[in-house]
């Protein structure tokens, strides 16, 4: 069993408790003990890092993860690709997330039904380099909503979405998914400003539908994500016991009265990273100027989840980040931003944001509290920073910063020694 001992670091353990300098011990793939006391534990004839001036803390959990999301620029690019070609945009977009200091990924969907999940079994196998993955399936939506590509001359089945109408149709569907080996299933609860005949404040999906969703899936053992942004729709979604709600821009005080209420069991997941690169010109080059914002109606977007979720953060709702990455306008591997969108937009501290990357998310990915956390017992997903983050959150986003990076106890990378212990059974090529 192999131990490494990290020497000198500051700790920030994502517990709440303050940074301050100290020892951590990783014995196999968790955290065997941390010591404020220097010279108190014993590598026992493992790995020393010297970690002198430098910042430990727990890995980072995407919460809305597409892994097979790879520069998108049009529902084309979800559609047209052959899953044998698509399989290996995952696995790069994992290998992406590892790589920029996340090393969970909390499922929403992906192009193709089996894509997350042939990766997960993959990078479980130890064949591939990628976090940890809760499998996001298809999105299932209904005729006429966000995800029904198809027009009555021009039937496309096969599209980005399972499209359904009705309880039975919405149950063998989710069964489908679970089948497949799906760990989060993901709805489409609501409009979407990119879907002009549904917008962001409709709610195409029925109760019932939700409702039947979210029982079929917990039979499995399995979770329910939901592409929310009505209020209606994130009222339904609670009511009916999903388990991540993503968006989440109009709301009322009953919603947020709700939400308070479920606030224990739920996850919400903003997704400001998307409106901030079409507002500030960021993903002006990709057609979505500014001016095609304001027409889609980006900036009141913008400014309702501003207010509701300030508002949710001042109610002690657990946030995860997670800004719809994967397109071409903000790609894999550039995730971190959300940490800096979640100061500026949501009114959150440095420590706050990180805690909703780290120790939120950790919740979100596994029950029993046993991730996201450098707390004794807790799995030894970690990251040593050069720099001090809750000085500068920022400094997240670059990843010549991220100087040791582990997941499970596995070193997946280290620029603190030479040479660098990676597993070599991990593939470069793809």
């Amino acid at each position: 069993m192999g131990r490494t001992l990290i020497v000198g670091a500051t700790i920030w353990d994502g517990t709440g408790a303050p940074a301050r300098k100290g020892d951590a011990l990783v014995v196999g793939n968790r955290i065997e003990a941390v010591c404020w006391e220097p010279g108190r534990l014993s590598a026992d004839g493992g790995d020393v890092v010297n970690a002198t001036g430098l910042f430990l803390m727990p890995g980072m959990t995407e919460g809305h993860a597409h892994l097979s999301f790879e520069a998108v620029a049009a529902t084309e690019d979800l559609i047209k690709p052959a899953p044998e070609e698509q399989v290996f945009a995952a696995a790069r977009g994992a290998k992406a997330l590892l790589d920029a200091g996340f090393t969970s990924a909390y499922g929403a969907s992906e192009a193709k039904l089996r894509l997350a999940v042939a990766v997960r079994n993959e990078v479980n196998a130890g064949r591939l380099p990628g976090p940890r993955i809760r499998a996001g399936s298809l999105e299932i939506s209904v005729t006429g909503a966000m995800g029904d590509e198809s027009r009555n001359h021009d039937p496309r089945p096969g599209g980005p979405s399972l499209i359904v109408d009705g309880v039975e149709e919405m149950r063998k569907a989710v069964r489908l998914c679970c089948r497949e080996g799906c760990d989060n299933i993901k709805l489409d609860v609501s409009g979407d400003p990119f879907y002009p005949n549904t917008p962001g404040h409709t709610t195409p999906m029925t109760f019932d539908e939700i409702r039947v969703a979210v029982e079929t899936a917990h039979a499995y053992g399995r979770k329910v994500v939901a592409h929310t942004r009505s209020a209606e729709g994130s009222k339904a979604c609670v009511r009916a016991g999903v388990d991540a709600l993503f968006h989440v821009e109009y709301s009322d005080p009953e919603l947020l009265d709700l939400l308070e209420t479920a606030k224990d069991r739920l996850f919400v997941v903003p997704t400001v990273s998307l409106f901030h690169t079409i507002v500030s010109g960021e993903a002006a080059g990709h057609g979505l100027t500014p001016e095609v914002g304001g027409y889609m109606g980006i900036p009141g977007l913008l400014e309702e989840s501003v207010k509701t979720h300030t508002e949710l953060r001042k109610r002690g709702i657990r946030h995860l980040i997670g800004g719809d990455y994967g397109f071409a306008w903000s790609r894999q591997g550039t995730n971190a931003r959300d940490l800096k969108f979640f100061v500026d937009y949501y009114g959150y501290t440095p420590e706050g944001a990180l805690a909703c990357a780290t120790r939120n998310g950790g919740l979100a990915m596994r029950d029993g509290g046993d991730l996201g956390t450098l707390a004794p017992g807790s799995l030894a997903d970690l990251l040593l920073v050069d720099g001090d983050p809750l000085a500068d959150v920022s400094i997240m986003t670059d990843s010549a910063r991220l100087l040791l990076i582990m997941t499970d106890g596995q070193v997946h990378k280290n620029t603190t020694m030479a040479p660098a212990r990676v597993n070599a059974a991990w593939p470069t090529l793809i």
